[in-house]
């Protein structure tokens, strides 16, 4: 299905109340931004040289010619973009990307082309959006999943800015609690020129919350590349940890580190050498973890610090960013995080391009169609508790056979579940060709 491109007044109808008294707050609550930018400051949420872009406020030009704003909340969703973003390039349109976590723009940075602009997306109030969309005058809107604020679409729909929320996606959470206010949700997600949704379970949650021109294309999670690793600090860890087992539990949260703790303490009677590597989801709690591994009675490595596995390293913890392609090639066997507590998941399709088995627990509701996928066809493994996570992690260190046929099985459904890329770029056709007929007109 392909969206035709639509361009009608989104603000004829009038707002729900909800939304009149959000927009008359988030105008009033303006006088308390600086004791808010402070508070966040404090906690390490802002960026001290980039503040003012949180009021709309930014020190680089708009470049000439068409502009495509992609905005994504955090990590994973600017990650998604990677490939949209590079194919948009090819295509010579220059891309101004947003995101609202100092993360991000720290993956941004490293990871993407010097071409692709980022700022921190303003606070959702009028004012700051308004010096934002002045500032940028973006020729369409890209939203990337499900981070909807307000003000952001209104006001970008009085401009009539063409906005389309692609690789949707509307959680079993989520769904819910959006219903019990329709008329809200669906006078934000009725703004949307289109809905690109990653299931079909998606684009009905999404129809029956208001949206129009509702087509599903896949997940781009699927199509991401791998992520870079660099080839010394490569060779040097492969260096130090040669001849070990090695398990990494990538992307962390809080209570599975110690159950990883008490797993590797298990596994070690069976495997003397054993290394594990915790990479927190948050690298700021590194030390943290680090004390409770030493508090059990192990050793533990700090990458931060500039420590390598040693001999006696039993956990390293990787509390660093932007690392994770260089530990997935480490290890032949990753446990996917935030999986044995209930936050839903991570993404492991980059671990699959990397030649990894995987393991998870019962959480990965983020991630539904893909986990199911992978279990069903054997590529990876799940563990509900502590004691099945041991079971699990000893069969696949002890018999290299099954990690192959995991691999192998895990690479088919990758590949089967593909293809994300090409039909969001089929349904956005009609928009690109739009923009490209507008520099052609002016350039006349």
């Amino acid at each position: 299905m392909r969206p035709s491109v639509v361009r009608r007044p989104r603000l004829a109808d009038p707002l729900p109340m909800a939304l009149r008294v959000y927009r008359k707050l988030s105008s009033v609550m303006v006088p308390l931004s600086p004791a808010l930018i402070s508070r966040r400051l404090s906690l390490g949420k802002e960026d001290p040289a980039r503040v003012g872009e949180r009021r709309g406020l930014s020190a680089d030009l708009r470049p000439d010619g068409p502009l495509i704003w992609i905005h994504g909340a955090s990590v994973g969703e600017v990650l998604a973009a990677a490939a949209l973003i590079e194919r948009l390039r090819a295509q010579g349109f220059r891309i101004l990307l947003t995101s609202g976590t100092v993360t991000s723009a720290a993956i941004v940075a490293r990871r993407f082309p010097a071409d692709v602009i980022h700022q921190y997306v303003p606070y959702d109030s009028p004012r700051y959006v308004a010096r934002f969309l002045d500032h940028w005058r973006p020729s369409l809107a890209l939203f990337i999943e499900s981070d909807l604020w307000p003000n952001l679409i209104l006001s970008s729909a009085a401009r009539r800015l063409p906005m389309v929320l692609i690789n949707g996606r509307m959680s079993q959470r989520s769904f819910p609690r959006w219903r019990r206010v329709s008329g809200t949700i669906a006078a934000l997600l009725g703004r949307f020129e289109a809905c690109l949704a990653q299931s079909q379970l998606d684009a009905d949650r999404f129809t029956a919350l208001g949206s129009r021109n509702v087509a599903v294309t896949g997940n781009l999670k699927f199509d991401v590349p791998a992520p870079p690793a660099d080839g010394n600090r490569l060779e040097r860890l492969m260096a130090m940890t040669r001849g070990r087992p090695v398990v990494v539990a990538a992307s962390t949260h809080p209570g599975e580190e110690e159950m990883l703790t008490d797993a590797h303490r298990a596994l070690a009677g069976f495997f003397p050498n054993l290394l594990t590597v915790i990479v927190p989801r948050h690298p700021h709690r590194g030390e943290a973890i680090a004390q409770m591994i030493a508090d059990s009675g192990l050793n533990a490595g700090i990458r931060s610090r500039g420590e390598l596995p040693a001999a006696a390293t039993d956990i390293y913890v990787a509390d660093t960013m932007g690392e994770l392609g260089l530990f997935y090639r480490l290890a032949p066997i990753v446990f996917m995080g935030g999986s044995l507590v209930a936050h839903g998941g991570q993404n492991p399709i980059e671990a699959v391009k990397l030649g990894a088995s995987i393991v998870h627990g019962p959480h990965v509701f983020n991630f539904t169609d893909v986990y199911h996928a992978l279990d069903a066809a054997g590529g990876a493994r799940r563990a509900d508790t502590q004691e099945a996570l041991v079971k699990q992690l000893g069969q696949l260190l002890a018999d290299p056979g099954a990690r192959a046929a995991m691999l192998a099985a895990s690479e088919r459904v990758v590949e089967q579940l593909g293809g994300a890329l090409e039909r969001t770029l089929t349904a956005l056709e009609p928009y690109l060709l739009q923009l490209r007929l507008e520099t052609g007109a002016a350039n006349a």
